[in-house]
């Protein structure tokens, strides 16, 4: 009976794993800035665009993931993109030019950007009564990665002598070690993945059966934009994924700069935004039950409210503690968002679409998520982080609005 279980739930395990990897090594790279910054005499801005650079990677996949996912089935793209990710990872433990580090971020990008797009599709076919509350908890367990890369980072930096002596034989500078670990564990779970899901119905194409001819082309997926609801919730999650990612590119460097918290408490205060990230479980059981639009302007608006907040701390002269509140009600908003909105979207988008449709999405919310790191930094350099910040407020802020409009209309 309880290998039963298990098997029911093997999907859900082996891609949360892999998407687990997949945040742990994005989020490796903010708390790093100072680290990078340091080896490298880069500014601001340099690293702020070398992330955008991995993050448009990241972007970029989302529509051919899926679409390739409707034609091939989501398991062996799962399975490349780990195994692309774990290569550039290992990569980025070698000691070598700045160039080459970006080009290594780059690849990492490419192998994480095909996850996200797949692994809901799966999810949402494998689990159709319960696509919120295991959407939920796949985006619980792979935010635990946010938590885990910046106390890793903290770790590493602030070794004690008998384990700097271990880092200090790995190949390049000790902070490197970490991509070890991470390249290492994603091309086993490459293999394990492959091995599980492999030839389960998890793992068939999009079609109805063998038929090459009924794969969707192109221009079906951008006929979705003449639903003007659709479209007007493109616009959401554009607007909460610019802010979302404009805020953890940075905000280690915007507490320790803009709030003058000491770095090892701004990391730490960093892994904040992710260690709540148990409040998906909640939202996406809760819109199972009560509809995703609550659940949606509620969290949205909690997310907003606490940017507005954390661009007003410093003039407040608030500490640690008020950051740290501030830090985690952006966690819970930003967060609870997420599972509710990629279940309304599978709710919206035609079966026949789905992996395709949902790249689509995902590809200009990346996008402008990708933009808002090298934004944010070339505003921080010219005047300052705190502009910067309130730009990524006023962002959240239409996102709420507009879902409101949204709700209110439907």
């Amino acid at each position: 009976m309880d290998r039963d279980r298990i098997g029911e739930y093997d999907a859900l395990v082996l891609v949360s794993l892999v998407w687990f990897l997949g945040k742990f090594v994005r989020y490796l790279f903010p708390p790093l800035f100072e680290s990078i910054q340091g080896a490298y005499g880069v500014s601001n801005a340099t690293v702020g665009t070398a992330f955008t650079g991995f993050m448009v990677v990241y972007a970029l996949l989302q529509f051919p993931s899926g679409a390739v996912a409707d034609r091939l089935g989501p398991v062996r793209v799962i399975v490349a993109g780990a195994l692309v990710a774990g290569v550039g990872s290992l990569a980025i433990v070698v000691d070598a030019p700045f160039a080459v580090l970006v080009a290594a971020m780059l690849v990492v990008g490419a192998g994480t950007g095909v996850h996200k797009t797949v692994s809901v599709r799966l999810i949402a076919r494998v689990y159709p009564a319960r696509t919120g509350r295991m959407l939920g908890a796949h985006d619980t367990l792979g935010a635990m990665g946010g938590v885990a890369a910046p106390a890793v980072v903290v770790a590493v930096l602030s070794a004690p002598p008998a384990l700097a002596a271990v880092l200090a034989r790995l190949p390049g500078a000790d902070w490197r070690a970490p991509f070890l670990l991470t390249g290492l564990l994603a091309v086993g779970l490459a293999v394990a993945t492959a091995v599980r899901l492999s030839g389960s119905p998890a793992a068939t194409g999009g079609g109805d059966g063998d038929d090459g001819d009924d794969s969707p082309a192109t221009r079906e997926y951008f006929r979705l934009f003449r639903n003007p609801r659709f479209s007007a919730f493109v616009l959401v999650t554009v607007g909460f994924s610019f802010a979302h990612n404009g805020l953890v590119a940075f905000l280690p460097l915007y507490l320790s700069e803009a709030a003058d918290l000491a770095t090892s408490t701004a990391n730490l205060l960093y892994s904040l935004v992710f260690a709540v990230t148990f409040v998906q479980l909640v939202t996406g059981d809760l819109s199972d039950r009560v509809g995703r639009f609550p659940v949606m302007v509620g969290t949205l608006g909690l997310a907003a409210a606490a940017l507005v907040a954390l661009v007003s701390l410093p003039s407040l002269g608030l500490g640690a503690v008020a950051a740290a509140v501030v830090v985690a009600a952006f966690g819970l908003g930003s967060h609870g968002f997420q599972p509710v909105r990629s279940a309304y979207l599978m709710e919206l988008l035609p079966e026949r679409l789905a992996g395709g449709g949902l790249g689509v999405v995902r590809t200009l919310l990346m996008g402008a998520g990708a933009l808002a790191p090298s934004a944010v930094g070339i505003i921080a350099d010219a005047v300052g982080f705190r502009p910067a910040f309130a730009l990524l407020a006023g962002s959240m802020g239409l996102a709420a609005a507009v879902a409101t409009g949204l709700w209110v209309t439907e």
